[in-house]
């Protein structure tokens, strides 16, 4: 199993439109044939001092394998959520991880 884990900084002065474009895309991105399962979601309510809670967006999305996952990185929905959605973010953070056990 291949976890794919973003998240998304997203720009404080985005319009409304450009925030459901970016809500609509990451959307798109669970829909892609080769992901098993995909999350996405605002940071959740805990309050912790280690938690990180300053990103806007986090998307996590499972794969059968590295294969699977390679394939979503040059699927056309990808590349269209990246070319229309990366305006809109100041920052993202991905963290890749494969199951061990």
């Amino acid at each position: 199993m291949f976890i794919h884990s973003v998240y998304f900084w997203l720009k404080p002065a985005l319009s409304a439109q450009d925030h459901q474009t970016f809500l609509e895309g990451i959307a798109s991105l669970t829909e892609i044939e080769t992901v098993a399962h995909g999350y996405w979601g605002k940071p959740a309510a805990t309050d912790r001092p280690i938690i990180e809670k300053g990103y806007s967006y986090g998307l996590v999305l499972v794969f059968k394998d590295q294969e699977a996952h390679d394939a979503y990185q040059v699927d056309p929905v990808h590349d269209l959520f990246r070319e229309r959605c990366s305006p809109f973010w100041n920052r993202v953070t991905i963290f890749d991880t494969v199951q061990e056990a």
